[in-house]
């Protein structure tokens, strides 16, 4: 859990999350809970862009932030 006096990043509450066994909506939800004013786009876009960062090392984490970003490009929920 993050220090509440320092702010995680989107992008590395997303890597934190990005595991095989969190599902795109269940990722996509806590990254709301940390980040309420994040919109649906943001957390996407910070998605791929964690995804450029772990692709070469990680790839059961780069394989769940593809599947959460792909899974999540819709349009935005109300």
């Amino acid at each position: 859990m993050p220090d509440p006096d320092k702010k995680e990043t989107l992008e590395a509450t997303l890597l934190r999350l990005a595991s095989p066994n969190n599902s795109p909506r269940d990722m996509l939800r806590e990254a709301r809970k940390l980040h309420p004013k994040a919109s649906k786009k943001q957390i996407i876009r910070a998605a791929f862009s964690s995804l450029i960062g772990v692709a070469d090392h990680d790839i059961e984490r780069s394989q769940a932030l593809q599947n959460f970003a792909l899974t999540g490009r819709g349009p935005e929920e109300q």
